[in-house]
């Protein structure tokens, strides 16, 4: 990306699209925050549209409904910041290496670099910190053990090569 100033060719540097992969509980807001911080990157977690659209008290369903929208007006935000040059952070868990191969081909498309940062925990762990957040945090959606359950079942896990 080139771009000139005053008759000078001044080179851009290229933005960076992060995308974060984990089942909730994982810390994807929190390496999310970390490299919107690091990065001066925009940052887009669903949940906390979703919160102050809707609010905190919403159904598995409703809540599943409401998702696909938001994140696709985050990505079409996205996209604008990055053809602006911006780091982009999108905190969505990316559960699904279709997904993942859909938004880093975009991005190529654009000229986007792409970071991917998988958050590795265990089952265990997850619902302790899932339970625990409920409990203690407010801003968050309440899950249950059984939807952790069964969202990690679906749950693919990157492969070595797709982290590269």
């Amino acid at each position: 990306m080139a771009e000139k100033a005053q008759g000078k060719e001044v080179e851009l540097k290229k933005p960076t699209l992060f995308l974060i992969i984990g089942l909730p509980g994982s810390g994807k807001t929190t390496k999310a925050k970390e490299i919107e911080l690091q990065r001066s990157a925009l940052r887009f977690t669903p949940d906390e549209w979703i919160i102050a659209l809707y609010g905190e008290n919403l159904d598995r369903a409703t809540r599943d409904a409401v998702r696909n929208p938001v994140e696709q007006l985050q990505w079409q935000i996205a996209k604008q910041n990055l053809s602006h040059g911006m780091n982009v952070v999108l905190d969505w868990g990316f559960w699904t290496r279709t997904e993942r191969e859909k938004y880093r081909k975009e991005a190529k498309a654009m000229g986007v670099s792409v970071q991917t940062i998988f958050i590795d925990v265990s089952p265990d762990e997850l619902w302790k910190r899932v339970s625990n957040r409920s409990e203690s945090q407010k801003g968050t959606l309440k899950i249950e053990q059984e939807d952790l359950e069964e969202w990690s079942k679906k749950f693919e896990p990157p492969t070595e090569d797709e982290l590269k």
